[in-house]
């Protein structure tokens, strides 16, 4: 095998990583295309590697065949919702699109998804994500990868986070090389929501906790002054009070964004996740527990006192339908959509074009998306859709579980207790909002969801304790 290919290959992945939420959280249409052009020609260099015998398909990628299976199904088909077909077969999949077809005066073949260039360019966002995950399982193939991927995908959010509550608590209010307009007083990061900056922290921090519990236990215990002196110097010198102030920071820009959602949802994940790998795993050390505390105590009630966690509760406690009329409207209506496109959906990217014809003249604001992740897939891809769709999700949730079950490792439970709880994050916040509508807080998810499969299979041979 070429090393220094595949290495430099990695080394793309990575500065990948860190790019996508710069540029806005790649949701801009330049952005997504760098992003995507940029998953494109690293798989083109894997495969060319692939081709002249230099690589070869790892374990991890090899024993992941199933949810590769449910991807490459998904991808047949939304592209089945562009390609032309008879209209009588339209028709009886689709009436409504069938209908819509006839206003425009189409006939003969005709496409289920009523903006078939929309759904084009939204397949080819749903292929570079497919890649995204194919690249994971691939690239990060061995524990020192995965410890360093990890990383960086804990520097990145730690990135966002320092730049996000420094701009909110300096007051100058930048967001990529320009002025805010929005969401003054609130972290944004480089993102121009700050729900999106709170999508992509949680999904960040997840990792932080799972690498901040992968390396738990393992040392003595200290019996004199001196002993246990060397051990706070060794401390305080340490990768892990590094990591911990990290978390501190993300937690900091986290309540600064003052997303309703995203701190319900972090710290809700969490502790699902928690209880899920201290049921679960059979080698937990009781310092899990201790971890799990600390983080809802000391970032809750002490951090969150300075940086203003009570703005978040005050938004909590005045949550209302009058107040939330206009989101809860929107998702009404677009459920009307969805009926109307029950089976195969209107076509991916669809939305914007479609819902004006649902909304109520109470919603006189444009709407590109709808303020619910799953209500907006169902609306564009239909129930058939949706299933593939959860199949994927709830297969690598799954396979996030069975890791922590199965494996002895600290990394790799470590790493499935980051898949679970950023998964279970972004289900949640899903629900209020359109995180995963947004490139890179969509390519992040199937990273996560990549973790799962990789901490249940890398190097299963050799499962030592701490090897």
């Amino acid at each position: 095998m070429n090393a220094s290919f595949q290495e430099r290959l990695f080394l793309g992945f990575l500065a990948l990583l860190v790019w996508m939420p710069l540029p806005l959280g790649s949701n801009r249409p330049w952005a997504a295309a760098i992003l995507e052009v940029w998953v494109y020609l690293l798989a083109m260099g894997w495969l060319w590697g692939f081709y002249r015998l230099e690589f070869e398909l790892g374990p991890v990628f090899k024993k992941a065949r199933f949810i590769l299976i449910l991807l490459f199904c998904w991808l047949l088909y939304a592209a089945f919702q562009f390609i032309p077909l008879p209209y009588t077969l339209i028709s009886m999949l689709s009436p409504e699109a069938a209908r819509m077809h006839a206003l425009a005066q189409q006939s003969g073949w005709i496409t289920l998804s009523v903006d078939a260039h929309a759904s084009t360019m939204a397949w080819f966002k749903s292929l570079a994500y497919a890649l995204v995950f194919c690249l994971t399982l691939l690239l990060v193939d061995t524990r020192k990868r995965l410890e360093i991927f990890a990383y960086l995908i804990v520097l990145s959010g730690l990135l966002q986070a320092f730049y996000g509550a420094f701009m909110t608590l300096s007051g100058l209010e930048y967001g990529f090389f320009f002025k805010k307009y929005t969401y003054i007083g609130h972290a944004t990061g480089t993102f121009v929501n700050r729900n999106h900056l709170a999508g992509y922290l949680e999904m960040c921090l997840a990792v932080g906790i799972g690498l901040m519990i992968s390396n738990l236990g393992g040392s003595s215990a200290a019996h004199t002054w001196r002993q246990k002196m060397r051990g706070f110097l060794q401390l305080l010198l340490s990768s892990k009070l590094r990591l911990r102030l990290y978390l501190a920071v993300m937690v900091i820009a986290l309540v600064l964004t003052h997303s309703r959602m995203g701190n319900s949802a972090f710290f809700f994940s969490m502790i699902a996740a928690g209880i899920i790998g201290l049921i679960l795993s059979k080698h937990a050390p009781r310092s899990t527990v201790i971890l799990l505390a600390s983080l809802i105590v000391i970032d809750t009630f002490i951090v969150g006192t300075w940086f203003g966690v009570e703005k978040v509760v005050t938004r909590l406690e005045n949550t209302s339908v009058v107040g939330d009329a206009g989101r809860i409207d929107v998702t009404e209506n677009a459920l009307k959509q969805w009926k109307a496109y029950l089976l195969t959906g209107s076509g991916g990217g669809s939305f914007y074009a479609v819902f004006p014809r649902y909304r109520t003249e109470e919603l006189s604001l444009y709407f590109d998306h709808a303020h619910n992740d799953y209500v907006e897939f169902g609306t564009e891809y239909g129930v058939a859709g949706m299933l593939l769709l959860g199949s994927i999700v709830l297969s690598s949730f799954f396979a996030a579980i069975l890791a922590q079950y199965r494996r002895r490792n600290p990394l790799m439970r470590g790493m499935a207790f980051a898949s679970a709880m950023g998964i279970i994050a972004l289900m949640i916040h899903s629900s209020v909002d359109f995180n995963l509508q947004i490139p890179c807080n969509a390519a992040t998810f199937m990273v996560m969801l990549a973790l799962a499969w990789i901490s249940l299979h890398l190097e299963r041979g050799i499962d030592y304790s701490r090897n």
